[in-house]
C-alpha cells in the first residue's frame, strides 16, 4: 500500500474506554432522571459526536435538555477516567512505536473533545507517536462527514490517496471514504465486522498489530 498517513480514531480503535464511557452515560442517565439505557444502546452510540449520543437515546429531548446531557457526562466522564482507568487496547502502543520508526505520520480524529484527546493520549503513553489530534470542536461536521479527514490532509500536505484511516465504527469507515482515503477496520472495538463490512471497510483486522504486514506488503 502506497500510504504515507494513517488517521486513527481513539475510542475502540485505540483506546479501550467502552467501560468508563457506558458507565458515565449510564450515571448521566440516571442523574437527570431519563429513562434507563442498557450496556449495548450506550455503547451503540460511540463515535458519534456527544450531544449525538444522547439524542439518539433519547429522541424526544429538546436542545437544552441535550446540552444539560452533555454538560453533565463530561464532568462525570473526567471523575470516572481516574476509578475506570481507559487502558490501550493490546499492542497499541509497540504498533504505533514501529509505525512511527517506518515513517507513517499518525494522527486521530475523534468524535471526542481536543482536550479530552490529549489528556487520554498522554495518560495511554501514546502521545509521542501522535502528530495531530482532530476532535468533535476541531470542525463544523461531525463523522461521516470527510471533514475531519480533509483537515488532517491540509494539514499534513498529504494526499487522500496516500491516506488510510482506521477505526471500528461505520462512521470512521464512512467519514473516510467520503474524503477519498482508503479504509480498514477493526473488529476489537465497539463495531462488528459485518457493520464494517457494510459500511465499505476495505481491510478489516482483529488487532492493530496486523496493521504493520498490511502496510508493508
Amino acid at each position: 500500500m502506497d500510504t504515507k498517513l494513517i488517521i486513527f480514531d481513539f475510542d475502540g480503535t485505540l483506546g479501550d474506554t467502552r467501560r468508563t464511557i457506558v458507565t458515565t452515560m449510564q450515571m448521566t442517565i440516571a442523574e437527570l432522571g431519563l429513562p434507563r439505557r442498557n450496556d449495548q444502546a450506550c455503547a451503540s452510540t460511540i463515535g458519534l459526536p456527544l450531544a449525538g449520543c444522547f439524542k439518539t437515546l433519547f429522541p424526544q429531548l429538546n436542545d437544552e435538555r441535550i446540552t444539560l446531557c452533555a454538560s453533565t457526562y463530561r464532568r462525570l466522564f473526567e471523575e470516572n477516567r481516574l476509578t475506570i482507568n481507559p487502558q490501550a487496547f493490546p499492542h497499541v502502543q509497540q504498533t504505533l512505536s514501529a509505525l512511527k520508526k517506518q515513517g507513517f505520520i499518525l494522527t486521530i480524529a475523534s468524535s471526542r473533545s481536543h482536550a479530552s484527546l490529549t489528556e487520554l493520549i498522554h495518560d495511554l503513553n501514546i502521545a509521542d507517536y501522535i502528530s495531530l489530534l482532530i476532535g468533535a470542536n476541531d470542525v463544523e461536521q461531525a463523522k461521516p462527514n470527510p471533514e475531519p479527514v480533509l483537515k488532517t490532509l491540509a494539514a499534513t500536505g498529504i494526499e487522500a490517496s496516500q491516506t488510510l484511516v482506521v477505526g471500528d465504527m461505520n462512521v470512521d469507515i464512512l467519514m473516510g471514504a467520503n474524503a477519498g482515503a482508503k479504509t480498514c477496520g477493526v473488529t476489537y472495538g465497539n463495531g462488528t465486522r459485518e457493520e464494517l463490512a457494510k459500511a465499505g471497510a476495505e481491510h478489516i483486522i482483529d488487532s492493530i498489530d496486523q496493521l504493520i504486514p498490511l502496510l508493508t506488503v
